[in-house]
């Protein structure tokens, strides 16, 4: 056999070993971000909120059973984070009167697929008033899709998240509420209340006292890796984090 047809062959075994590497690690980091059963349970649909799924698209959208709905929500999910994660603060937001769209990203990282809010907003002509948001790097992706698409949205939802640091809103009118636990151990304090001068003079911080960053979700099967614990339960963060939200959302509603 020839040297370099050995070489090729060494190089191509190389190769197949990283690939079966790399899927093994993506399949362990998103197993460990799947949706707990509380959160697959709010894929039902209810009296107040209907849940389906667009024929061809993969978008799981939540929208009050009754009435008409005029703002909506794009939600990108944290990485390796299933999105059903989200569908318990979903559900809660859509019956207070908005439509939520969690949007599933390939290989659960928003970094492959910053501009897929563009599709659901051509799909959904009746919301007149959009916001896009996330969590963790879910987050940072939607800060870059309104970066990127300055006037496509008028609100921007951070949880547990910021923009990166090559990524300046500070001059756009755009409504933001950055909502973050003191418990995070992922996304700091300092890391999120720093990040202010990337963002409008207006945005509202808002702190959420004893949450993490576990609990802007429904995953996994304890604290994600380098967080941690929270102080509050799940139930009282996350009706913190509807709250938040739902302030935003009335304002770029009325807007």
């Amino acid at each position: 056999m020839r040297p370099h047809r050995r070489l090729l062959i060494a190089l191509g075994a190389v190769l197949l070993i990283l690939v079966i590497t790399a899927g093994a690690a993506l399949a362990v980091l998103n197993g460990r971000g799947q949706a707990q059963p509380e959160a697959v349970a709010a894929l039902q649909s209810n009296a107040l909120v209907t849940v389906s799924q667009v024929a061809g698209q993969d978008w799981y959208v939540f929208a009050p059973a009754a009435g008409s709905v005029s703002t909506g929500l794009i939600l990108y999910p944290g990485g390796f984070v299933d999105p059903v994660a989200y569908a318990p603060i979903a559900r809660e937001l859509a019956a207070r009167g908005y439509l939520v769209v969690l949007d599933p990203m390939p290989l659960n990282l928003a970094v492959t697929q910053v501009e897929a809010a563009d599709a659901i907003i051509a799909a959904h002509p009746e919301i007149d008033h959009w916001a896009i948001g996330g969590h963790s790097l879910g987050g940072a992706m939607a800060a870059e899709y309104v970066k990127n698409n300055p006037n496509a949205v008028a609100g921007l939802v951070l949880w547990a998240a910021y923009p990166a640091a090559n990524t300046d809103l500070s001059a756009l009118p755009l409504s933001v509420v950055s909502i973050y636990g003191d418990a995070d151990g992922l996304a700091s304090v300092a890391d999120v209340t720093g990040a202010a001068e990337r963002l409008p003079a207006d945005t509202r911080f808002v702190l959420i006292s004893g949450g993490n960053h576990t609990q802007f979700g429904s995953y996994g099967q304890g604290l994600q890796r380098g967080d941690n614990p929270a102080t509050i339960s799940r139930e009282e963060q996350q009706a913190q984090i509807v709250e938040a939200t739902v302030e935003l959302l009335e304002i770029i509603g009325a807007g």
